[in-house]
């Protein structure tokens, strides 16, 4: 009779253990991982612009992807090859920010960086992308590598081809942007990259302007997207920081163009733009915070003072006003794009680098499960 208690009981825990294992596994969130990585050479600044300008215009594509009606975390990882300023024994790579979902930062670094002619090593970048980046183990997730550059693919002492097989066997797709003559990508191996890498070759003008659309909600999105900022509470010790580095990015998009500025309102409205490391607000709603518990000095400047009680009143104030502010967003994003479909279909064929991306990111989303609805 033991015997059969003491199995009784391993097969209840044998079964709770695997309940317990479905469990965690359905509440995995899927997430999109791309590594961007950029060739800075001295011939690379309108690709550099380029990457600058379009950022938040493909982070509010992704922000519309849906699988299963969920939405995916977005994790974007940059690289930078072909500068001398960087190290010649790392192959003049240099891993600016890996898989993060702080896009704040990576518009930060974009705006930091600068050309300086070197050597362009391509199989070494996707070889250290491939290798120091956290990439997720789930098959299911779609994990990408856009490289974008103008030298041989070939050049540099790590074989590309066997750079890029590595990423197919983790299941990372690897696509090639040529800023070039189609057929010169071709001769230079910049198709045969992709072809190994289960990816799409691109050819693109990296000095192409992209065209501004001016719609009639442009100045209230963008408006708008600067009384975001008031919801934002900074705490901790990244919390000032960020802040200003929140500020700053609102300005760097405003100086290229209003269409920038436009896209970044938009995108700082919709899901995939969180700040739970330093804005009260968002770490609240993840969890990661009891504002109960909270020391005062560890408190937004806005809060201190205030007791348990009127710390959650607060926190919730800010929260809604943030989203009634991003729902207004959201309706003037719907108006916006109706107005300006017609205009579109005048600059379609642009060779540019979001033209570039968001093909392909469609296509092999679409490969993944993933549908896109704005």
């Amino acid at each position: 009779m033991k015997k059969i208690r003491i199995f009784l009981v391993l097969i209840s825990a044998a079964v709770i253990t695997n309940l317990t294992c479905v469990k965690v596994t359905a509440q995995q969130k899927d997430v999109i991982q791309m590594a961007i990585l950029l060739d800075t050479s001295g011939s690379m600044d309108g690709l550099i612009n380029q990457a600058k300008s379009q950022l938040w215009k493909i982070v509010n594509e992704l922000a519309s992807a849906k699988k299963n009606g969920a939405v995916p975390e977005l994790q974007v990882a940059l690289y930078e090859y072909g500068n001398d300023s960087n190290s010649s024994s790392e192959g003049y790579v240099r891993q600016i920010i890996p898989l993060t979902t702080d896009l704040d930062r990576v518009s930060e670094e974009l705006f930091k960086l600068t050309t300086n002619g070197g050597e362009e090593y391509c199989g070494e970048v996707i070889d250290r992308a491939v290798k120091a980046l956290s990439w997720s183990r789930n098959r299911n997730d779609l994990k990408m590598i856009f490289i974008a550059g103008n030298e041989p693919f070939s050049q540099g002492s790590v074989d590309y081809k066997k750079s890029v097989r590595n990423s197919v066997t983790k299941g990372i797709i690897v696509n090639t942007i040529f800023c070039g003559d189609a057929k010169e990508g071709i001769n230079t191996f910049w198709k045969d990259g992709a072809d190994l890498g289960d990816g799409k070759y691109i050819t693109i003008n990296q000095d192409e302007e992209v065209a501004y659309i001016e719609a009639p909600q442009d100045a209230e999105i963008a408006k708008l997207g600067q009384e975001l900022n008031s919801t934002y509470l900074a705490f901790g010790a990244a919390g000032a920081s960020a802040k200003k580095r929140q500020e700053k990015q609102d300005a760097n998009a405003s100086e290229i163009n209003e269409e920038v500025a436009v896209q970044r309102s938009i995108a700082k409205a919709s899901v995939q733009y969180k700040n739970s490391t330093w804005d009260m607000v968002d770490a609240v709603k993840e969890n990661e915070v009891k504002i109960e518990d909270m020391k005062d000095s560890e408190l937004p400047d806005e809060m201190k003072g205030m007791n348990a009680k009127e710390r959650k009143a607060y926190v919730e104030k800010m929260d809604k006003k943030r989203t009634e502010i991003q729902a207004r967003i959201k309706k003037l994003s719907d108006e916006r794009e109706k107005y300006i479909a017609k205009e579109r279909a005048a600059n379609a064929g642009k060779n540019t680098l979001d033209e570039a991306v968001l093909g392909a990111v469609r296509e092999q989303a679409n490969k993944k499960n993933y549908n896109f609805s704005k």
